[in-house]
């Protein structure tokens, strides 16, 4: 990539920076003069020591995020962290097109750092463009993209995203390319780029993770005959359930497979059928339905107590759409997809917490091509009334994977849900299916924080790394992935996209051999439900005849002990910022063994 930046550095502290296109004759980033040279060394020592003093000052990091468009754009936030102090540029290019953009000079960058970034934007030109907030070092002049919006020409947009290098640079320009060669100008406000420490943001999901995941207990144990506190008596809490849903997909080679089932069933609460339930599975040929291999797996769930998604009712991509449907006439595929959604949900009805509706249709069209922009709409309407008590879903990918790819920005999503909306649908629930290369984690909090803005269930639906990585890195990633999925406030639940097939091969990760021996990203997985459950609190109660402790949601078995008094019982810890009080009040020594709590 060829950089070419025009006119001088500016250290102002100009909220509004309007660039547009060049006239003037380019400059080299640095420029051989001497005295610019003393200029540019002094800048980057001085912006290096602001950088490490706001990097260390203790921030928290803020989950806010906006998807409507507005008339003034919000104060930035962290007070525009490092970019209070970094030199603008009045205007840049690369060799990519339609990028005439502000940019910032940034230096002393860490591989070792989360950088999350936030602006607002707005254009003139056409009604509304993409606009890629991208980052490039000048040792590795490839561009990554670190956030993108949808962008009004008469209002202002707000662009989250964030970043982490690859490796150090001692020099960066941060900029913004539009995806309209017709936006003449960009007009950026609230410019913010906080950097964490690795510390500071494993904190922040730790701090999360006791609001969200988990509850403060107190148990108060007295006496039944005359109420008084018992000091001293021994409280055993066991966890019986999970509350967050944790699972993986499954085919059909789980079925008769005991080893499987069992390893299975004693980590997961939650499963997915791979494609048993896809319509070319259960109708491969027109009226010749076989529901035989989801029975038996719906059967299998059941029985262990796990819940599962319905994946899926229509598929959008037209190479996973039944060869037969694709030679329909309108009218003959408008009474199959009527006929495919009473098959489906009449025989499932209830069954199924969840059903993706519309698998993948912000990358592919192929009912709405077929059957009109309503298609979707009709097709949640139906399902709705087929099956009430379920949430449905829309399902796709490269939400939180991939930066670049436009038609899935979190914009884009929002977009989508707003258009249906506008047609009577009534959206339930985010499906982010998660097939990472290697993650992006500030962006995925970023993603995470603008979607959450909708206050709908949102779902990691698909979760897998490629396996052109080694076993190794492959867990690595993972785990980064799991853990900033379990600490986010949006995230209601998360799936593996890891079913293992009759001859031990996976869609792109495994999480056993062929033994049920774990592998790398097993060990990860064992590890986070380690981590992500109380297994056992034991104490005493104190002098005011109270225990405390902080436990997983879910549910629990007590078992307050006091000489030769006992008391059992169960409770449950829903998400609640109160503290959950419990009363025991232990039996009489007439009365034996026994009690409830």
């Amino acid at each position: 990539m060829h950089l070419v930046i025009v006119l001088a550095l500016s250290s102002t502290r100009s909220k509004d920076l309007k660039i547009k296109p060049m006239e003037a004759a380019a400059a080299s980033l640095l420029p051989p003069a001497r005295k610019v040279l003393i200029m540019a060394l002094l800048l980057l020592l001085v912006a290096a020591s602001l950088a490490r003093r706001a990097s260390s000052d203790g921030v928290r990091y803020d989950y806010r995020a906006y998807t409507e468009c507005k008339p003034h754009p919000e104060p930035a936030l962290y007070n525009g962290g490092v970019l209070r102090w970094a030199s603008k540029i009045t205007d840049f290019r690369t060799e990519d097109e339609g990028n005439y953009s502000p940019a910032f000079i940034l230096y002393n960058l860490s591989a070792a750092t989360a950088y999350s970034f936030s602006c607002w934007v707005k254009i003139d030109g056409p009604t509304s463009a993409h606009v890629k907030a991208k980052i490039v070092t000048l040792e590795n002049t490839a561009s990554q993209c670190v956030g993108t919006a949808i962008v009004r020409n008469d209002c202002w947009s707000f662009l989250k995203g964030g970043f982490a290098l690859n490796s150090s640079s001692q020099t960066s320009v941060l900029y913004f390319q539009t995806a309209s060669p017709n936006a003449s100008t960009v007009s950026i406000r609230s410019a913010s780029l906080q950097p964490f420490s690795p510390d500071q943001w494993n904190q922040h999901r730790e701090d999360r993770i006791q609001l969200i995941r988990k509850r403060f207990v107190n148990v108060h144990v007295s006496d039944s005959s005359n109420g008084s506190r018992v000091v001293g008596a021994k409280v055993s809490v066991h966890q019986i359930t999970r509350d967050f849903p944790f699972g993986s997909a499954i085919s059909k080679s789980i079925l008769g497979n005991k080893p499987y089932q069992e390893w299975f069933t004693k980590r997961f609460n939650a499963a997915v059928f791979e494609n048993e339930l896809k319509w070319y599975a259960t109708e491969p040929s027109p009226g010749k339905e076989d529901y035989t291999a989801a029975d038996q797996l719906l059967q299998f769930v059941q029985s262990n107590d796990v819940v599962a998604r319905g994946h899926n009712i229509f598929w959008e991509d037209p190479r996973y759409t039944p060869a037969w449907v694709k030679n329909l006439t309108a009218p003959q595929l408008r009474a199959a997809v009527a006929g495919r959604i009473e098959s489906l949900l009449s025989r499932y009805r209830g069954d199924f917490v969840h059903w993706d509706v519309s698998n993948e249709m912000l990358h592919f069209d192929f009912y709405e091509n077929r059957l009109g922009d309503n298609a979707t709409a009709d097709f949640f309407s139906t399902a709705k009334r087929a099956d009430p008590l379920a949430t449905l879903f829309l399902n796709d990918f490269n939400v939180v994977e991939a930066c670049d790819d436009l038609s899935s920005s979190a914009d884009s999503y929002v977009s989508r849900l707003r258009q249906l909306a506008d047609g009577g649908v009534t959206f339930e629930g985010i499906g982010l299916e998660g097939h990472f290369g290697k993650p992006n984690i500030p962006y995925v909090r970023a993603v995470l924080d603008k979607l959450g803005t909708l206050r709908l269930p949102i779902w990691l639906t698909e979760i897998d790394v490629s396996s052109s990585f080694d076993r190794s890195t492959q867990a690595a990633y993972l785990e980064e992935v799991l853990r900033e999925g379990f600490a986010h406030p949006a995230v209601d639940g998360i799936m593996l996209w890891t079913a293992m097939g009759n001859n031990a091969t996976c869609y792109q990760m495994c999480l056993t051999d062929a033994n049920f021996t774990n592998l790398p990203a097993g060990d990860v997985v064992d590890r986070l439900l380690g981590e992500w459950q109380t297994r056992e609190v034991l104490g005493a109660t104190n002098d005011r005849g109270s225990f405390n402790f902080s436990a997983f949601l879910g549910e629990y078995k007590l078992s307050v002990t006091y000489q030769n008094l006992t008391a059992e019982g169960t409770f449950s810890l829903a998400r609640s910022d109160d503290t959950k009080h419990i009363n025991v009040r232990l039996p009489t020594a007439t009365s034996g063994a026994g009690g409830r709590a």
